[in-house]
């Protein structure tokens, strides 16, 4: 994607040299494919204006990044992970373990997760409920719990046109599936009584334990052929649509901004996804957008830090800015984040 040269304001942030001498001289970027087309964007237009070589950015999923990023410190590690989910307790252990212990979490705004659909195809208006009943392992039928046996829409909701159930959703190391578990299925199987169910049949020694396993019951998805994990980018996702034009698709709402002319988009309870009903919290389904810097390599690696900042630089990630045009949407609280990544403020509260 091309990308117009900043104006003078941002240009001064670009004041800079590349003489730091390291065995590597390009930041390496890699993890979520929902926050891949900004840091694309991002990397193509440090390139230009900066005096550090452009970037690389990789995709993968944020747990692939998050796990490459916490293999350890040196010019063979990455030096950013991307994230469309918040680093888990256990991440940052990983990492600290593998002597990566000062992280920087960087907050680049908000996005939407949306279920769309061949753009000639059936319309649909769902809610959690149905997403739970159409894809989840067991569903309760009759006060007890037994195997999915819903084949098409209108088994899920008498409403729905009888069209076939195939959904396509991200795969188990995006971190857009593991909001889809939490924010639609989750809250689909509480919204039916299942969640009450599989908790009085739960097995542990403590009310914790068993609630645990209540939610891991509630998250099963059905295995044959229903759901279809796709452990590739949105990209895939789509072809797949393309070629079963029953498919409902599981996007980050950027992707889908990009392809209104190949795809519809549902309502969720009632909403319209986009970039407004996001930023107000309205729509159901959205969740902040990071990337995880290894403090470590700031200094060693050139540009990095130049890097972080210029990401979310007013002229960039801002309202105005060409990550909000493409989708992103603005974060309300940016000038803190702007103020941490120039403190390098880490994870815990360290600097």
């Amino acid at each position: 994607m091309s990308f117009v040269k900043l104006t003078a304001s941002a240009l001064a942030i670009a004041a800079v040299s590349a003489t730091a001498a390291a065995a590597r001289d390009q930041v390496q970027v890699a993890g979520s494919s929902t926050v891949l087309p900004y840091a694309s964007i991002v990397a193509e237009a440090f390139g230009e204006n900066f005096d550090f070589p452009t970037p690389v950015v990789e995709s993968g999923g944020s747990s692939a990044g998050l796990k490459r990023f916490c293999e350890g410190v040196g010019e063979n590690t990455i030096d950013v992970a991307n994230a469309s989910r918040a680093i888990k307790e256990k991440e940052i252990k990983a990492c600290a373990e593998a002597g990566v212990t000062d992280i920087i979490e960087v907050r680049i705004g908000y996005d939407g997760i949306v279920f769309a659909s061949d753009i000639n195809g059936n319309e649909f208006a769902y809610t959690p409920t149905d997403w739970f009943l159409a894809l989840s392992d067991k569903v309760l039928v009759d006060g007890k719990l037994v195997d999915n046996p819903n084949k098409t829409w209108a088994d899920v909701n008498a409403d729905f046109p009888a069209q076939d159930i195939q959904a396509f959703i991200p795969g188990t190391k995006h971190g857009t599936r593991e909001v889809f578990e939490d924010k639609v299925i989750l809250a689909g199987c509480e919204a039916t009584g299942a969640f009450e169910a599989f908790l009085h049949n739960a097995e542990g020694d403590s009310d914790k334990a068993k609630k645990k396993a209540a939610e891991k019951a509630c998250i099963a998805l059905r295995t044959d052929g229903v759901s279809v994990d796709i452990d590739g980018d949105y990209t895939e996702t789509l072809a797949r649509i393309e070629s079963n034009k029953d498919g409902i698709g599981v996007f980050g709402l950027a992707f889908y901004e990009n392809n209104t002319d190949k795809l519809q988009v549902a309502t969720m309870s009632g909403i319209v996804p986009s970039t407004e009903s996001i930023a107000t919290g309205e729509y159901p389904v959205s969740r902040p957008l990071f990337f995880y810097v290894k403090k470590a390599h700031i200094g060693v690696i050139p540009g990095l830090k130049e890097y972080a900042e210029f990401f979310v630089s007013d002229e960039v990630a801002g309202s105005d800015g060409p990550l909000s045009e493409y989708g992103l949407v603005a974060d309300p609280e940016l000038v803190k984040t702007q103020e941490a990544v120039s403190a390098e403020a880490v994870l815990g509260g360290n600097s």
